[in-house]
């Protein structure tokens, strides 16, 4: 069990955040996206204890793949910080980018099985087995029968390319609300 003074540690933490938001940045508060995990929670926690709940300003930003629970533990964190908080679904905007469909037209090159309803991710084989690590792409098809293949070097890139859409849309939303409000971005 992890055995620290909560006061001693968090309260530099706090500081330091108000330190660069006044003298490095030069703005009123901070967005965060909450996805219900550890770390946005921690760190939207953190950002309350520094500057008080009204200059904090929460976003979830679920998309198609995204847990259902993600949302519901971000509303709930919100709601226990007592922060503004609003819910921006960025599927639209990646299907406008084409990263389903890039991510799927790669997928489809390993299983051409592959379609909707169906659920993949990208796994590391060959280390535990004595060989070389490489990546394996997993599907699951809707009636729960699970797939597993090498995956080649392109298909691997492209899924990955189309992927990283998720998380730069994520950030020009999360800017877009900090220019607004002149807050920062954690």
């Amino acid at each position: 069990v992890l055995e620290m003074d909560n006061d001693r540690v968090i309260e530099p933490i706090a500081t330091r955040l108000r330190s660069i938001l006044a003298k490095d940045v030069g703005r009123r508060g901070f967005v965060c996206a909450m996805s219900g995990g550890i770390d946005s929670s921690v760190s939207s926690a953190l950002c309350v204890k520094a500057l008080g709940k009204d200059k904090v300003y929460g976003l979830m930003l679920p998309e198609r793949d995204s847990s259902g629970f993600s949302t519901a533990r971000g509303r709930q964190l919100a709601e226990h910080l007592g922060i503004r908080y609003e819910v921006f679904d960025i599927a639209p905007a990646l299907e406008g980018i084409g990263c389903y469909q890039w991510r799927d037209d790669a997928i489809r090159k390993v299983f051409p099985e592959y379609g909707e309803g169906w659920k993949n991710k990208i796994v590391i084989g060959g280390g535990l087995e004595g060989q070389i690590n490489h990546f394996q792409l997993v599907v699951q098809s809707p009636s729960g029968e699970t797939k597993q293949a090498r995956l080649p070097l392109p298909q691997y890139l492209q899924i990955v390319a189309a992927t990283n859409h998720k998380q730069r849309i994520r950030k020009t939303v999360e800017y877009f609300h900090a220019d607004r409000l002149n807050y920062a971005v954690i």
